[in-house]
């Protein structure tokens, strides 16, 4: 099972859709908080070109905000995507 870490920020949208994106994937993650866990500036020392929050990590490797995780899980066949609008 990979190790995942979530860098995080209360009120975040995007936050909240990769929670669920790993509740989906059924994978066991660690989330930090902004304010609660790091700063806005070990935050922005930690991930200089990130556009803002989730920050993920797994096994170590930064894969991005939501976008970029929702294709990771893809793409490592965590979840499956679901096709809307698909009658066959």
């Amino acid at each position: 099972m990979p190790k995942i870490i979530v860098y995080s920020a209360t009120g975040c949208y995007y936050c909240d859709q990769v929670k669920e994106l790993f509740q989906r994937a059924q994978l066991e993650v660690e989330y930090l908080t902004k304010d609660t866990h790091f700063t806005r500036e070990e935050f922005i020392r930690k991930f200089p070109d990130a556009a803002g929050y989730p920050q993920v990590i797994i096994d170590g490797e930064n894969i991005g905000g939501l976008v970029e995780t929702a294709t990771y899980l893809v793409q490592n066949k965590y979840i499956i995507p679901e096709r809307k609008g698909f009658n066959g």
